[in-house]
Parts: C-alpha cells; structure tokens; sequence
C-alpha cells in the first residue's frame, strides 16, 4: 500500500486529506509541525509528501530542503499547501525542493488527481494504456529547417519551422528538439487529449536558438495536470535549465520557465546510454561548435536515428589532402567509423544535409553536412530510411527537390538499397513491430 505523509498544524484540515486519501487506498501518516514530519519521512519514506508551507518551528520550505538533502527519499513527491496564492510563495517552495503548489482549500477531485499523477514510488503514471499487441511505431516531422523559421510561398511544401520531431513508441510520447516546430505540435496534443494528462519527453541534441526556441510556445508545459522530463547534455558555457530559462527572462518574454504550471524536470545527463520507459536510447558527440549530441532511439519497431547538426569528416578529409595536419586525416577517418557504427542498419535516419557540393567549398568546417556525404554514409551503413534535414533557410521548394533527385542518384549508383525521402513537416513514418 503505498503511504502518503500530511504534515499540517491544522488537525481538522489533516483529518480532511487523510478522509480523502484513505478513500484513494493510501496508508497515511501525520505530523503537526515540521520537525515530526521530517522524523516521520524519514522513518517510513512515503511515496508522497503533504506539507503546509508556514507552520511553527519548521515550515515547509525547510521540510522540502530537508527531504531533498535525504538520498533515501529521492522519490518522494512533494506537495506544498497554502491559503496564500502568491507566485513568489510558489516559486520559492519549487525552488526548495517541492514538486507541486495546491492553494488552499484543497479540492478533492483536484488532489486525488493529482496523486494519481505524481505518485508511484517516483515513477510517472502511464498516459496511454499499455498495448495488448505490438503497436506500430510513428514518426511525424513538425520542424525540418535550420537555422531560422522561414516562413512564405517558397517553402510550403517542406516547411519552414526548425527542428521538430516526434516518435511515438512504446507507449511513449518522445519529442526530438523544440524549435519552432514544436508549437504546432503542443496544438495538435491539445486537440487530441484535451482532459487526458500527458506524460511526454523532450531530448535535446543541443541549445542552439533553432532547436530551443519554440519551447516557450509549447502549449502542454501550460497546463499543470502535464509532466514533462527535458533531458540533454550540459551546455558550454552555462547549465541546460538555465539556458532554457534565459530565453524566457523578462527581456524577452513574459512569463518564466519557473512559472509554467506542468511539472518540468530538466536532467542533465552524464552517461551516453539511458532508457525511456523501455525505449533504450544512445547518444553520440556531433562534430558541431558546442556540446551537441545525436541519439538512436531503439524501439519495439525498429531503430531511429535523429542526427539534425553534423559534418561528416570524410568531406573535411577530401578537402583538406595535401596541406593536413600529421595525424588530422586518420583521425577524421576514426571519427566517421564511429559515426557509421552508431547509424548502422538504422530503420530511420534523420540527418543533418543542409549543404550541395558547391555551397559545402565554402562551409567546410561550420559544422553542417554536405548532401552528397551524407548519401555516401547512409549507403554505406545500410540504412533502411534515410531522411535529409535541416535544411537550409536560403534553400525553397525547388532547391531541396533538386537535392533530394541527386542523393536518390548517387545512392542508385551505390547499389544501395536505402530509400531517400528530403524531410518535409506533416510527414509521418510508420515503422511496424515483427510479429
């Protein structure tokens, strides 16, 4: 039975969530000031954590600060009560540790939601009901250009928002980037669960303004009965949660990362390989200016790679014979046995081409690809789908049309058997599950 501590100077308003929770099939504790209640968490480590913020001889700020310094309740949810409304009183309780603000009086139908939600020894509530039979997987593009939005006639057809993808795998809503591509897909999972809480995740290849800057237009994170895990690797200069907070300052627009209402968790990875749900993951260093991974998604249907910034070094290498360092050009060609390693065999590869042969002469070294490399890779690593992206924002309709004609050519040539498709937005891949 899972076990849910109320920590109140109030017994009437104790009895009433105890009432309420004993009713949802919780074993409750109580404490009636915060030095009890911290005893009582860590003696019985409950799943959930009931506190009013201003209580004598220990308020609730220093209950959340307490029960986060505790290794053993890092799974415990914290929700801090209050009759005051105040969003500097809830950001200074999220600040201290607490992962959810109810105002008093507390609604029943409103916590036993929110229970619902949060609980389960730390672990999120599923939002979709697990599959009885293998489910296909979707793939659908929201964002396939680079560098900026670029809206108008001459791009209607493959688009012009930044990077933007999602998968839908496994029982899991996974969202690959958050450029601008991302506001049209908040609208559609609006439409589409309007009641239903979502539990979705966002994996960050990097925090260049193209693949961030549509998250403050991101409609699900404005809702509180949402959770949403932002997971990515430390920036150059400065943490991921604060890069993705300095976009939202008051300067430049007005409401804060700290006042949007979803539960938001930003994890800033250390290892190269982790799990969504059961979708395992891998990510791998681009070659790109900053701290810029790729990742393979390894799902019930197939593999998908999602790889929006890179330069191959197999075109640095041809362009830099005769005057290389001593060393650069093995290097380079360690560096790309890597990368063929990481997209072999991949169902779905989605990369990074933003380039021709000529526009590359003078962009070698920027940290983009050319198309006719990347057709080379993809042939040679025996992708199944291969996807070009990121394109460039100079580039229309026609320009990525001729590009797409001429990596379908030189694949042909290859006698490969890699279909190739230019990424365009509202296209939707559906990879199905061997039964």
């Amino acid at each position: 039975m899972k076990a849910a501590l109320i920590i109140d100077d109030d017994p009437i308003l104790r009895a009433y969530i105890a009432q309420v929770l004993t009713q949802e099939g919780w074993r409750i504790f109580e404490a009636e000031d915060g030095e009890a209640g911290i005893n009582l968490a860590r003696q019985h480590r409950p799943e959930v954590v009931l506190c009013d913020l201003l209580m004598p001889r220990c308020n609730g700020y220093q209950v959340c600060r307490s029960i986060r310094a505790e290794n053993s309740l890092r799974h415990t949810r914290i929700i801090v009560t209050s009759g005051r409304g105040y969003a500097t009183d809830r950001l200074n309780a999220l600040e201290a540790g607490a992962d959810e603000y109810l105002v008093k009086p507390v609604q029943p139908a409103d916590l036993q939601q929110l229970l619902r939600r949060i609980s389960g020894n730390g672990s999120p509530v599923e939002t979709v009901p697990a599959a009885t039979a293998p489910q296909p997987v979707t793939v659908r593009f929201w964002g396939v250009r680079g560098s900026i939005p670029t809206p108008g006639p001459s791009t209607l057809f493959y688009g012009g928002n930044t990077s933007c993808v999602e998968v839908r795998a496994d029982d899991e809503i996974i969202i690959l980037d958050a450029g601008s591509g991302i506001r049209p897909l908040g609208l559609q999972l609006k439409k589409e669960f309007p009641t239903e809480p979502l539990n979705l995740t966002l994996l960050l290849t990097h925090t260049h303004w193209d693949h961030i800057q549509g998250f403050p237009f991101f409609l699900p994170a404005y809702s509180p009965k949402n959770r949403l895990r932002i997971l990515g690797y430390e920036g150059a200069r400065q943490g991921l949660g604060k890069t993705l907070s300095a976009q939202m300052e008051s300067p430049y627009f007005p409401t804060g990362l700290e006042e949007v209402p979803a539960s938001i968790e930003i994890e800033e990875q250390k290892e190269m390989a982790f799990t969504v749900g059961r979708i395992k993951v891998r990510a791998w260093f681009a070659n790109h200016p900053g701290n810029c991974v790729g990742y393979r998604l390894e799902t019930s249907a197939g593999s998908v790679v999602f790889l929006p910034d890179n330069e191959p070094f197999q075109g640095m290498r041809a362009k830099a014979a005769g005057n290389a360092a001593p060393g650069s050009v093995e290097f380079g060609r360690q560096e790309d046995e890597k990368l063929l390693e990481f997209i072999a065999g991949a169902d779905v590869l989605i990369i990074d081409s933003q380039y021709d042969a000529a526009e590359y002469e003078s962009h070698i070294g920027w940290g983009h690809a050319c198309v006719d490399d990347v057709a080379a890779l993809a042939a040679q690593a025996r992708v199944k789908q291969l996807f070009l992206f990121h394109h460039d924002p100079s580039h229309d309709d026609e320009k990525i049309s001729r590009m797409l004609a001429h990596a379908r050519q030189l694949v042909a040539g290859l006698k490969s058997a890699t279909t190739v498709e230019a990424a365009r937005e509202g296209l939707t891949v559906v990879l199905t599950p061997a039964r």
